[in-house]
């Protein structure tokens, strides 16, 4: 039974690690500065970061060992998720990409006579 369950934990990391690499790259076609980074070969982990606008970044982490979603602004951490919880993070940012498309049109962007972000990514969603 445990071994089962391994395996299942060790191909759910590989396609979230797949579905990382996708998303980073729909994201730079949509104007946004994104990368994916795997370590080895086996796609046992990732790091995916993507900008979602002047000193506002996201970076979700995958491996064995847990799933980690980290939104940070002017280098401050404004949330940080982990599991679950993550993963719906991850969704939602694909759903606004998916509905919204390029950097201006999501309204996660400084605004342009203040330079100011309305908010986290998670408030932007809400008022779009």
């Amino acid at each position: 039974m445990f071994i089962r369950l391994a395996q299942q934990h060790r191909q759910f990391v590989r396609d979230l690690v797949m579905n990382l690499q996708a998303l980073a790259t729909v994201l730079e076609n949509r104007g946004y500065l994104a990368s994916c980074y795997t370590c080895g070969s086996e796609m046992s982990s990732a790091s995916f970061m993507v900008s979602l606008g002047e000193n506002h970044l996201i970076r979700f982490l995958v491996s064995d060992y847990g799933i980690t979603w980290t939104e940070m602004r002017d280098d401050r951490e404004l949330m940080k998720l982990e599991g679950a919880e993550a993963i719906s993070q991850l969704q939602e940012l694909a759903n606004l990409i998916k509905y919204e498309g390029t950097p201006g049109e999501t309204g996660v962007t400084p605004d342009p006579q203040s330079g100011k972000v309305k908010g986290a990514f998670s408030s932007a969603i809400a008022t779009n």
